[in-house]
């Protein structure tokens, strides 16, 4: 039997005790985006700290896609910055 990534975040979710269903592609995507513009170990502790912010912010999907929204707004600024000015 093929798992799938869905079947292990409610798997995974159920065993810690969660019901919540979160936008799954959009944290695969702020992980990415922190992994090429920060560092790779960068993207899942970012996710973790995403998680913590979305519990301290009221929880729910809504919590979560705003502080994933802030940290991915955050690693693409943090790369920008890396490169210095454009040249022009």
């Amino acid at each position: 039997m093929e798992r799938t990534l869905d079947e292990w975040m409610a798997v995974a979710a159920a065993e810690l005790g969660l019901d919540l269903a979160v936008d799954v592609r959009g944290l695969l995507d702020m992980t990415r985006v922190v992994a090429h513009g920060v560092e790779r170990p960068a993207a899942p502790l970012t996710a973790f700290l995403v998680g913590y912010a979305a519990a301290l912010n009221g929880g729910g999907p809504a919590a979560v896609a705003e502080a994933s929204a802030k940290a991915t707004v955050l690693a693409e600024r943090w790369a920008a910055e890396a490169d210095g000015p454009a040249e022009r």
